[in-house]
C-alpha cells in the first residue's frame, strides 16, 4: 500500500472518508448509488462490474459478488464473463454489458454506430446512462482502490 494508514484506522474509511471527507463521502455515497438504485437485471450488471474489476485489477472487487434477494451469480460466472465473445453462458444483454464496459475503459473512442446499434437494439436510453454512470463508478473507484494498494487492505474472504 502506498498511503500511510494510521494504526487501528480501517484503510477504506481512512483514505475515503478522514483524508478527503469532502470528496470521499460524495464518492462513496455515488458508489453505494450505484448498487442501492439499479433497475439493471442482475446478470447484466454483474457483468459490467466484473469486466470493469478484471481490467482494473481490484482484488476486492474481483472477490465481490451483488447480491440481490439471496441469489448471486453462479460461481463460474466470472470466467465467462473473461470470455464473453465466445460463451454461450451469457445472454446477449450480459455479452453487451461486458463489451461495453470494457470498451467504455479500454477504447471510449472506438464506440462507432455498429456499437451503439446493437445497444440500443437491446437497451433502452435510461438503461444506457445507468449502465454508463455504473462502469464510471466502477472503473473510478476500483482503479484508486488499486493504485493506493487499498483492495489488498479489504479482500473479501470466502468460507
Amino acid at each position: 500500500m502506498n498511503i500511510d494508514i494510521p494504526e487501528g484506522k480501517d484503510p477504506i474509511a481512512y483514505v475515503w472518508g478522514e483524508m478527503v471527507p469532502g470528496i470521499g463521502t460524495a464518492a462513496a455515497n455515488f458508489s453505494l448509488a450505484v448498487y442501492a438504485n439499479t433497475t439493471l437485471g442482475l446478470r447484466e450488471f454483474e457483468a459490467a462490474r466484473l469486466r470493469i474489476a478484471q481490467i482494473n485489477g481490484c482484488m476486492f472487487c474481483l472477490d465481490w459478488r451483488t447480491e440481490r434477494d439471496g441469489v448471486k451469480v453462479e460461481d463460474e460466472f466470472p470466467d465467462a464473463v473473461t470470455n464473453w465473445r465466445t460463451t454461450e453462458a451469457l445472454d446477449e444483454r450480459a455479452k453487451l454489458a461486458a463489451e461495453y464496459a470494457e470498451r467504455y475503459a479500454l477504447d471510449h473512442h472506438g464506440l462507432d454506430e455498429e456499437f451503439w446499434g446493437r445497444m440500443t437494439g437491446r437497451y433502452s436510453q435510461r438503461e444506457i446512462v445507468e449502465l454508463s454512470m455504473s462502469i464510471g463508478s466502477w472503473l473510478a473507484f476500483g482503479r484508486l482502490n488499486r493504485v493506493h494498494g487499498l483492495d489488498a487492505m479489504c479482500v473479501l474472504k470466502t468460507s
